[in-house]
């Protein structure tokens, strides 16, 4: 058996029936390169077989209520494939309009925890002739990297490319008794005591040093200080999406332009999409919106677990009119947050969610949730905005060639947005998750990221013309 972290099990406490915490993406396809051609049969039986090469595919939850700690990950004795390979067909006439509906649909849909928490919905029916694949992966079993990574597994750099499994080294999650999860969960509640004095000192000190920081203008802003928007409310249970993609060539033309790196012009390209949006509602703020952004310390943490990410929040400059001086303000920023992030140490996320219960924090989420807390207090964040870099080469999966591969985050009771961008083959993909509820026209504001990044290109060569 595998135990959970504390930060992977907290993503299963935290969920309820209106906060579903599940990574999903879509992904456009070319079925004419694959060999031999389409057929929905042959895909769904090609993803078995390369299925039972991937451990964490296959791999579930157990817990046993004399289980004092995290719950545990087995092997799926009872895998099939069918429970977790669906297939689909979009209404007429399959544009973008009927894809994003459906995939919304199944978005808001909860994982079955009896089962390895994901799935994958073949969706037919586009008007061009392609398929969407359309995965959903539990935030307890990937974080935006590793999830990258597993799917990247399903794929090849050719249509024809001969799969071959991974390390055969890498052994599955095994199996586990309730007394193999009792026992050894009494044995890590007995050693926190430890561990909390191990990381109380360290982290009494985070506030002064953060009051110490702001005072010299050097820190990150602080949570509960963003303006509210009518994105800020209490999620239900319904999911909007919406995509785009955009020329990453155009994206690095900005960077060079200015001297900033592509994570900057992300933020700004969001900044001006949300300036847009939030102006047409009449409902722009005078302060600036801020942003979470998690932050991957992938090889910068030695503690177990597959959520491998901290947090730092950015102010995305909304109040600011003119495109280039909010992308100077959020480099500027965000170099300040990069640093007060690094300073605040990689695995302080990690150390503090060890001590996460599922009696508490499952209990005060539900009734979070249910009294509308999000809307009483203080905005902690207005989105989160993640940017996962992909390979700059066009990949196939399962022999299909990827057109498109928009990411979509979780979002959450009060911060109903999540952008998340992933490059791929020269090509930004822009995915958006949301509420219908809170953001009805989520439509307007994917819309407007084209013009935004259209405003900084033409601010980009101005420069680049001058003498």
């Amino acid at each position: 058996m595998q135990r959970l972290s504390g930060l992977d099990a907290s993503f299963l406490y935290l969920e309820t029936s209106t906060q579903l915490l599940h990574i999903c993406g879509v992904v456009v396809l070319d079925v004419s390169t694959i060999p031999g051609g389409y057929a929905f049969a042959d895909l769904e039986a090609e993803l078995a077989v390369r299925i039972m090469g991937i451990p964490a595919f296959r791999r579930k939850l157990q817990d046993s209520r004399f289980n004092l700690d995290h719950p545990v990950w087995v092997d799926d004795t009872d895998f099939d494939i069918n429970r977790h390979c669906h297939r689909v067909a979009l209404p007429s006439p399959g544009g973008r309009d009927e894809l994003a509906q459906m995939c919304g649909d199944i978005a808001g849909i909860p994982l079955d925890r009896a089962r390895p928490l994901w799935e994958m919905w073949v969706i037919e029916g586009l008007e061009d002739g392609s398929v969407a694949v359309m995965s959903k992966m539990h935030h307890a079993g990937v974080d935006g990297v590793t999830g990258a990574n597993m799917i990247a597994q399903l794929c090849g750099l050719t249509a024809d490319t001969a799969w071959s499994s991974p390390d055969e080294s890498v052994e599955g999650a095994g199996q586990a008794s309730t007394l193999d999860i009792a026992v050894g969960g009494l044995l890590a509640v007995a050693s926190r005591p430890a561990k909390l004095l191990r990381i109380l000192p360290e982290s009494l000190a985070v506030l002064p040093r953060w009051m110490e920081r702001a005072r010299r203008g050097d820190a990150m802003p602080a949570p509960f200080t963003a303006p509210r928007t009518s994105l800020n409310g209490t999620l239900t249970s319904h999911r909007n999406l919406a995509f785009t993609q955009l020329d990453l060539a155009k994206v690095k033309t900005v960077k060079d332009a200015f001297g900033v790196k592509v994570n900057d012009v992300v933020l700004a390209m969001c900044s001006g999409a949300l300036r847009h949006y939030l102006k047409n509602r009449r409902e722009l703020p005078d302060r600036s919106l801020v942003a979470a952004v998690p932050v991957s310390v992938h090889g910068k943490t030695d503690r177990p677990g597959t959520n491998q990410v901290s947090l730092m929040l950015s102010e995305l400059r909304t109040h600011m009119e003119d495109p280039v001086e909010r992308l100077l303000g959020i480099a500027e920023g965000n170099s300040t947050s990069k640093g007060h992030n690094e300073a605040l140490g990689a695995t302080l996320l990690q150390d503090w969610s060890q001590f996460a219960g599922q009696a508490v924090f499952g209990t005060a989420m539900r009734l979070y949730s249910a009294l509308g807390l999000a809307e009483r207090h203080p905005v902690v964040h207005n989105l989160v905005i993640s940017n996962v870099p992909g390979p700059p080469v066009p990949m196939y999966f399962l022999g299909a060639l990827i057109k498109a591969m928009y990411p979509l985050g979780p979002i959450f009771h009060g911060a109903a947005l999540n952008v998340t961008v992933m490059s791929l083959n020269g090509q930004l993909n822009v995915g958006l998750m949301s509420c219908p509820e809170l953001a009805p026209q989520l439509w307007d504001l994917v819309d407007a990221f084209p013009r935004a990044l259209e405003e900084l290109v033409e601010a980009a060569l101005a420069v680049k013309a001058r003498p």
